[in-house]
């Protein structure tokens, strides 16, 4: 009964907790309580049953609390490497921590071989770096050996330091091309095409392992040798190779293979003004039809990504269809098109292309429950950057511009010649006035610059 009486407390049961009271009442009466002690006693229990377990955990749980909020305000890099190293295998969550990240002004780097640790890791200036042993194709003992040799030996100079140094027991060649391909070999200078450009032998990569094991075996012969000489072993460096460098988006390709986000860049950052300024809905919003036919303010849907994904197939009536995934910042959706209208714009839809597109939901029979997308237009976001943005206007006030603002606009002015008209709105708040000037140089709207006026809070831009 006392059990039972305690799931009761616990459970919240009050009208059983009541049904006991006189039992324990009775019960110690007959054993020579008094009954002013057993009313007390029955009291606190009520209060315990009604309350106590909720003071419990939130005291627990604003101890916790506590602990976090003060690591992640004095201790905020490390804090949030802590957390996505606890996610390292749920990407989506890397991508909100990520985001959070900036939001936070903390930079989160890819990986390298001279500050990465096994997980995420802060580096000397406060910067997140991607963990050696996220990279498919590594794993712990291979991160561990490398991360190992750098503590005991100093970080790697070079690539061929590098290369002199590791321990090929455990860094075999998939965690060579791992490393290069994720960017783990960036800070050593060399484009990541370059491991992977051959001479008609062997590639770079493959060339620069040989030199590596033919140099620690050297080394380890003049050390066994009968005069043990301690002189640096003379083994020729391989060339490098001449070789066609890859695209951004093949490079960011094969990292995001590698480590499942795009960490270096992203392939739609050129195209950020497009998207921000000339599309109405996001990726993932496509799959609620029923919200976005209700929206009346979206007459017409315009959005834009990198297709990702086409899977072609037929209807059951013999009708030919494709499903094609496109992706922008925010997420992907599912994009279904189906006889003439996949003809049509089928070409458009290759895995890699950066498309912009345009089409309104509708129902076929006002009582349908079912609504349909149509495609009215699909343009590649280069020629919708190159013709739809007329008219770029950066406008501030006029006691936030100083000599460096300047000097900077003018740097990426030059730098980004192109077709679209560049205006400036110079904003006097406390007069409540403004001048608008019209640049006689047309430029190319780049991420560079676009992203340079976002990290201005006292700048604003805007399109045509």
């Amino acid at each position: 009964e006392s059990d039972a009486l305690r799931k009761a407390m616990g459970k919240k049961k009050k009208d059983i907790v009541d049904a006991m009271k006189p039992k324990f009442i009775d019960g110690g009466k007959k054993n020579g309580y008094d009954e002013k002690i057993l009313e007390k006693i029955w009291g606190e229990w009520e209060k315990f049953a009604e309350y106590a377990f909720n003071k419990s955990h939130a005291a627990c749980y604003a101890w916790v609390s506590y602990q976090t909020a003060y690591m992640k305000a004095n201790y905020p890099a490390e804090f949030m490497a802590a957390i996505m190293s606890r996610r390292r295998d749920k990407i989506t969550e890397i991508t909100k921590l990520m985001d959070e990240c900036k939001q936070m002004g903390i930079d989160t780097l890819g990986p390298d071989v001279n500050e990465s640790y096994q997980q995420f890791g802060v580096n000397q200036k406060g910067e997140i770096r991607f963990g050696l042993a996220g990279i498919k194709g590594m794993g712990d003992n291979v991160a561990q050996a490398i991360i190992d040799e750098r503590e005991k030996n100093g970080p790697f100079k070079t690539i061929f330091d590098f290369a002199q140094r590791v321990n090929y027991s455990t860094v075999n060649k998939k965690a060579f091309e791992s490393l290069a391909l994720s960017g783990g070999l960036d800070s050593f200078g060399l484009p990541r095409e370059a491991f992977f450009a051959s001479d008609g032998k062997a590639t770079f990569l493959e060339s620069l392992m040989r030199y590596g094991q033919l140099y620690q075996a050297g080394q380890k012969q003049a050390q066994n040798s009968l005069f043990g000489y301690d002189d640096e072993v003379l083994i020729a460096t391989p060339s490098l190779p001449n070789t066609e460098p890859w695209s951004n988006l093949e490079k960011l390709n094969r990292e995001r293979d590698l480590i499942g986000i795009y960490l270096s860049a992203h392939p739609l950052d050129d195209y950020k003004i497009v998207l921000n300024s000339l599309c109405n809905t996001h990726c993932r919003e496509l799959a609620d039809k029923m919200s976005l036919f209700d929206n009346k303010d979206k007459k017409e849907v315009t959005f834009g990504g990198i297709v990702t994904a086409v899977k072609k197939a037929m209807t059951k009536s013999g009708t030919p269809c494709g499903f094609v995934t496109i992706e922008d910042f925010d997420g992907s959706g599912e994009l279904a098109l189906y006889g003439e209208e996949w003809g049509k714009f089928n070409g458009m839809f290759a895995e890699g292309c950066t498309v912009f597109v345009r089409g309104k939901y509708f129902k076929k029979f006002p009582t349908s429950n079912f609504i349909d997308f149509s495609v009215s237009d699909v343009q590649y976001l280069q020629t919708v950057r190159e013709k739809q943005i007329e008219k770029f206007t950066i406008s501030f006030d006029r006691n936030s511009i100083d000599e460096t603002v300047v000097d900077d606009l003018i740097t990426m002015v030059e730098e980004e010649s192109g077709k679209t008209d560049l205006c400036f709105q110079l904003i006097d708040s406390e007069h409540g006035t403004s001048i608008d000037l019209r640049s006689s140089k047309k430029i190319n709207v780049s991420n560079k610059l676009v992203s340079y006026i976002e990290a201005n809070e006292n700048m604003d831009d805007r399109v045509n």
